[in-house]
């Protein structure tokens, strides 16, 4: 167990408690309180991710268990707040049904090329992507009047990149489903 894998599974115990202070916010917690913490764990879990992969790469501390767990921490992370969201009405339910559809169906492609021996790796749309999803998740979790407008332009936003990788990786990655029968 290596200083990755544990930032990774660190990840994956905070988020039981950032949905604790999410959506308890104004009834177990004093108002305004709860988001504040929350916003702060997300933040903490997010950055583990960050940390995690470089320092896995810069080490070589790459394992199996690394690989497999450091990106379902992160859809377990971005999921929870998004779901979130629709129950604090702040999301429409349909974006985030496209939201993790998409990821489903990447980590689909994933597993299928890793069965046969090739790795999809990430692009740039996906990049983007998942860098306009957790500003806007932040955004979102802070629930600032002041920022409505920014943060309904970011949901937009990660909603079109959402399909426009979701296409970019079928376009260029199709070659894989190749051999199904």
């Amino acid at each position: 167990m290596n200083l990755p894998n544990k930032l990774t599974l660190f990840r994956v115990i905070l988020i039981p408690f950032f949905v604790f202070f999410l959506m308890y916010d104004g009834t177990l917690i004093p108002l305004g309180v709860g988001k504040w913490i929350a916003l702060a764990i997300f933040i903490i879990a997010s950055l583990t991710d960050l940390f995690d992969g470089k320092i896995a790469r810069k080490y070589n501390l790459i394992t199996n268990f690394g690989k497999f767990m450091d990106p379902l921490a992160d859809k377990l992370l971005v999921c929870a707040g998004l779901i979130c969201f629709v129950e604090l009405g702040r999301m429409p339910y349909w974006v985030v049904i496209l939201i993790i559809s998409r990821d489903f169906i990447i980590s689909g492609f994933r597993l299928v090329a890793a069965d046969n021996g090739q790795v999809i790796a990430a692009s740039w749309w996906g990049k983007v992507k998942t860098t306009v999803q957790m500003v806007m998740e932040i955004l979102m979790i802070a629930n600032l009047e002041a920022l409505n407008i920014l943060t309904q332009i970011l949901m937009w936003a990660a909603l079109a990149l959402t399909v426009i990788s979701l296409v970019d990786y079928l376009v260029k990655n199709w070659k894989v489903m190749g051999d199904l029968k």
